[in-house]
């Protein structure tokens, strides 16, 4: 078997990272969609390498030379080092890590855009208008022109919660990938909280709070008119 181990674990790794890419979009949850060619390629040619290093070990001939034992017993702690590899692979393979949630909201202090007050171009006509919920933070904390005013808006996201019975709508935006995830949230007033990671759609209308663009408007607030429960879309993050 320890002829045939490096194969093994390259076709591991190669299979997971298919699963997660070629085979289905739950590497969405990882990195943004513009890496999926290249999580493609690399996954198809570390299963390629697999292949060939299994062919490689089948054709060797053994070797039985008492002279190698003490050489090969030197050596074995490495491959059983490089099983470890194969416990993250198999993981990945079978039991795919959920997006990052409201645990994730909960270890960041309050986000704020890096923009000053200002204005903000014009919303659609059409109410209820559909926000991001980073769009519509940005708008209700910076926006002089309080273009939120009297619109209604429409909200999706997983439901946070804070250390009061304050529950969030709430997002987290990514650049590149999960690891530099931060976090965007909206606190809904006048409805009842659904299960933490849920996710809503929430619509109401624009809680005006605080001096624009001072800590006091943090987090934007939003009267609920309704709150539905939607599932997970493929893509879970914001895009910044």
């Amino acid at each position: 078997m320890r002829r045939y181990g490096p194969a093994v674990l390259l076709l591991l790794v190669g299979a997971a990272v298919l699963r997660i890419s070629l085979f289905s979009v739950l590497y969405l949850r990882y990195v943004q969609p513009g890496l999926r060619p290249y999580l493609i390629a690399s996954g198809a040619l570390l299963a390629l390498l697999g292949v060939v290093a299994g062919v490689r070990a089948a054709r060797e001939v053994p070797d039985d030379d008492p002279h190698d034992h003490v050489t090969d017993h030197a050596h074995t702690s490495g491959p059983r080092l490089a099983w470890l590899l194969a416990l993250p692979a198999t993981a990945l393979l079978l039991f795919p890590p959920p997006a990052l949630g409201s645990y994730s909201a909960a270890r960041e202090d309050a986000q704020r855009a890096a923009q000053g007050v200002g204005t903000f171009p014009a919303l659609p006509a059409v109410d209820p208008v559909a926000l991001s919920v980073a769009e519509f933070s940005s708008r209700a904390i910076y926006d002089r022109e309080h273009s939120l005013t009297g619109r209604t808006v429409r909200l999706t996201g997983f439901v946070s919660r804070g250390d009061d019975a304050a529950w969030y709508v709430t997002r987290l935006l990514v650049s590149c990938c999960a690891a530099d995830a931060t976090t965007s949230k909206v606190r809904v007033r006048g409805a009842g909280a659904p299960a933490t990671d849920t996710w809503v759609t929430v619509t109401g209308t624009w809680h005006p709070k605080g001096r624009l663009g001072s800590p006091a408007a943090w987090p934007p607030e939003l009267d609920a008119m309704t709150v539905k429960q939607v599932d997970e879309p493929s893509d879970p993050y914001e895009k910044r």
